[in-house]
């Protein structure tokens, strides 16, 4: 199981198809900035990212007349999103380092307690170039002993909440119920 958006995967889809998917792209691609100066494997992969930003742009945003208001809120809500979720993954980047930090350890330790090949593949999901997996935050969580809630997003779209609220008014059990809505995403 996938905890974040995958860039590299947005990328290999070649193309954007949503408001939301094009701010984290905007995103990634201020974070791929940083780090194409030392790997040219993200140098590549920005390269295709804004080509990808580039032809959603000109689909969905070059005619002015055809944005209606509620494409705006659309993307208000969408950049919303994905500015929580950038921050979110700062601030996990943060806890995790901090642990490495007092443990004197390196993302190359972590690569190993991880399973992972390399310090490249760790600095790709502390960034959030590539997501973490479930079992890489479980492993975090038991071996650094930071929280998962500081490790998992548990936040929902509005959409999903919206979903979530609907189908348990269809199950009629009144004393099941949804809460969260100070978590709430776009």
């Amino acid at each position: 199981m996938k905890t974040d958006f995958d860039i590299e995967k947005l990328v290999e889809s070649g193309s954007i198809t949503n408001e939301l998917d094009y701010e984290r792209a905007l995103i990634a691609d201020r974070k791929l900035r940083l780090l194409s100066k030392e790997n040219a494997h993200f140098k590549s992969l920005r390269l295709k990212l804004r080509d990808l930003v580039e032809e959603y742009e000109k689909s969905e945003w070059s005619n002015v007349e055809k944005i209606s208001n509620e494409k705006v809120l659309e993307s208000d809500n969408a950049e919303r999103t994905a500015e929580a979720e950038r921050l979110f993954i700062d601030q996990r980047k943060r806890e995790i380092r901090a642990k490495l930090k007092a443990l004197d350890l390196t993302q190359e330790d972590l690569a190993l307690l991880l399973g992972h090949r390399s310090k490249t593949h760790i600095s790709e999901l502390m960034n959030g170039i590539k997501p973490f997996t479930l079992k890489d935050l479980v492993i975090i969580n038991r071996v650094f002993k930071i929280e998962l809630t500081k490790l998992v997003p548990v936040y929902l779209s509005k959409e999903d909440q919206i979903k979530v609220k609907k189908a348990l008014k269809q199950l009629g059990k009144s004393e099941i119920s949804f809460t969260g809505d100070d978590l709430v995403l776009a």
